[in-house]
């Protein structure tokens, strides 16, 4: 056998070759493979389709806000480098029928019936642009003091907050409907350098798609829409919500309901049925020696078509 310098057999192989020939023909090479085959992968994620709970769970948007599946989901994320390896998608899959349950035994059926509300104040970035940071912070930190509380009391969820805005969610629409009333009140009662905020606020009640922390859809438009049309103020809600509103339910409320007149010369507002009808809510004025109900002529849950 010829012997070079080095003192390497002439017709051996290199070792680091060998070593790297054996390593792509071992199992570990073949578990590698396999995890990386975007085959495989493709057909986790069609399995996973025929699971509980979101096909998707795992992207940003699934994996917001709280809960146990969806911080651990956010930790996979993070530690499991490569986002087209089928590990990654065999554990989103056990993280997403784990969430599944999860709302299964909460309660929280998938794209349940909500009633949803918008809130913002009127004028708010005209007087903030004016007046400066300090006075604006003061101002948002006394209305969400005052505001917020009475729509957590009723067991509305604050799904966010938007500024001067927020967006919550309720199971019941005349719940929604106290809980905006008592908060708007609330903000009647803020000062901060002599500015009184108005809040003005849009309910609706659908079946928005729940994505992760948040609620998006068709319905989450209307509803923001809904408010759009308070631009002066006020309570505004469609059609749908209040027709939810049962008489019994209605009294206590101590509202009155004005159709708000379609929009003649303006165009009309994008992402909104051409259907909707939609309803001005006014606190009920009681005229001493009238009968409550008819004291104002505006129509109740009875009196709508």
């Amino acid at each position: 056998m010829d012997v070079e310098a080095s003192g390497q057999p002439t017709g051996a192989a290199d070792p680091v070759e060998a070593d790297t020939a054996g390593h792509d023909r071992g199992p570990a090479a073949w578990i590698r493979n396999t995890n990386l085959n975007p085959g495989v992968v493709a057909a986790i994620r069609k399995a996973r389709r025929a699971l509980p709970g979101d096909p998707d769970f795992g992207d940003p948007l699934s994996t917001s806000g709280q809960g146990s599946a969806r911080a651990a989901a956010r930790a996979a994320d993070r530690f499991i480098g490569d986002r087209s390896a089928a590990t990654r998608e065999v554990s989103l899959a056990g993280l997403q029928v784990w969430q599944a349950l999860a709302e299964k035994v909460a309660g929280r059926p998938v794209n349940a019936e909500v009633t949803i509300v918008f809130t913002d104040l009127v004028g708010f970035s005209e007087w903030s642009l004016q007046t400066g940071d300090e006075a604006t912070l003061r101002l948002l930190r006394r209305v969400a003091q005052v505001a917020e509380p009475p729509m957590l009391d009723s067991g509305g969820h604050i799904v966010k907050r938007m500024g001067d805005g927020m967006m919550a969610t309720f199971g019941e629409p005349a719940t929604a409907v106290r809980a905006t009333l008592a908060a708007m009140e609330a903000v009647d009662t803020v000062e901060v350098e002599g500015y009184t905020p108005r809040m003005r606020a849009g309910v609706h009640t659908g079946r928005p798609q729940r994505i992760g922390g948040d609620w998006l859809g068709v319905d989450v438009n209307i509803a923001a829409r809904v408010m759009d049309r308070a631009a002066h103020g006020g309570l505004i809600v469609s059609q749908a919500t209040l027709g939810r509103i049962t008489p019994d339910q209605w009294e206590p409320l101590g509202v009155t309901a004005e159709k708000v007149r379609r929009q003649v010369f303006t165009p009309r507002q994008s992402g909104v049925p051409a259907d909707l009808i939609m309803y001005r809510l006014s606190r009920r004025v009681e005229i001493p020696g009238e009968n409550v109900a008819g004291s104002t002529g505006s129509e109740g849950p009875g009196d709508r078509a």
